[in-house]
């Protein structure tokens, strides 16, 4: 097969393209760098954020759907206390979550879950559960905190 004639005009376009696409591969390099420093901030922000949006919605939801029977702040009444190292240390995330849902049979707490009759969404819930672990930190210690006898 013949060698091709050199084309100037060919081998400027082709040098030029090239350069473009150096130069914008560069620039890909260069934001790509910029998103992996700023993206882990950004997102441990937007987490917070999360969390303490549920929080919020926790505190409304159990203020107006839990206290009277838990005390305003879950230390009990005709219903177990809430806020004690020994139920937070016991009880899962899941676990609250189930008996908040499907409430406990024999007892006034019934369920909340839409799905089960309630009034509440599951994310409803979620922020309610989000609330109440807010307690764990600072819980007192309540060996007897399903005596529902107790007074708050």
């Amino acid at each position: 097969m013949p060698e091709r004639p050199p084309d100037p005009q060919l081998d400027e376009s082709t040098n030029r393209w090239m350069m473009w696409g150096a130069a914008l591969m560069a620039l890909f390099v260069v934001l790509f760098i910029g998103y992996r420093i700023t993206e882990p901030s950004r997102r441990a922000e937007a987490k917070e954020q999360l969390h303490q949006e549920l929080v919020d919605h926790g505190e409304q939801l159990f203020a107006e759907n839990c206290v009277a029977c838990h005390g305003a702040d879950g230390s009990g009444g005709i219903g177990p206390a809430l806020n004690s190292k020994q139920f937070l240390g016991e009880a899962s995330d899941s676990q609250i979550l189930g008996l908040i849902s499907t409430g406990v049979p024999g007892t006034q707490m019934s369920a909340y879950l839409q799905d089960n009759g309630g009034s509440m969404t599951l994310e409803d819930i979620v922020s309610l559960v989000t609330y109440i672990r807010e307690w764990e930190p600072d819980a007192p210690d309540v060996p007897n905190w399903r005596d529902i006898t107790q007074a708050p």
